[in-house]
């Protein structure tokens, strides 16, 4: 037998055909299609470059196309230190970003604002956006960040195609003040 490139949805199948229901078939075809934009800072935005590189190669992952565009993305990938000036620019990328999205907050700094307990310095990217996956580390390995994208294709692939719609994202949206 062959060896599949990804993990069977849950269905029926049968000689020459497979059944599943719409919304294991869109999760299986976001999770292995994700469009990352790199907000990267600092030295964890170094370690994301070896993550890309040929050694990683988080292109097995289906990550290969990069966006710099927050438009054409899915996936915000903030890496390093973020400014307080620089947390509106933020902001603004991931409201710019089209739905569904998603946030991976990578590195210490990112995450809590890392050791620079500073008045300059954004104690970690939730406090402006809301993020989905945390990747520790200073600076995280390679590994630790294709363990995050792991962990993003898992929460993309089970995601109901109706959550964006319900309540609960609604009040999360709100609480962040983002419309």
């Amino acid at each position: 037998m062959a060896p599949t490139l990804a993990e069977t949805p849950e269905g029926i199948s049968g000689q020459g055909f497979f059944a599943t229901s719409m919304e294991k078939a869109v999760g299986l075809a976001r999770k292995n299609s994700l469009w990352p934009l790199p907000f990267a800072t600092s030295c964890c935005g170094i370690e994301f470059m070896a993550t890309m590189g040929a050694h990683y190669d988080l292109a097995r992952f289906g990550s290969e196309r990069l966006s710099f565009s927050p438009r054409q993305s899915d996936l915000l990938m903030v890496m390093g230190t973020v400014a307080k000036k620089m947390g509106p620019v933020l902001r603004e990328v991931y409201i710019q970003m089209a739905e569904p999205k998603w946030v991976i907050a990578v590195g210490a700094c990112a995450s809590s604002g890392g050791i620079f307990d500073t008045y300059s310095v954004l104690q970690g990217i939730d406090r402006i956006i809301p993020v989905d996956v945390y990747v520790p580390g200073c600076p995280p390995r390679p590994e630790q960040i294709i363990d995050g994208i792991i962990k993003i294709q898992e929460l993309v692939g089970n995601e109901s195609l109706r959550r964006r719609n319900s309540k609960e994202y609604q009040d999360l949206m709100d609480q962040y003040n983002i419309e």
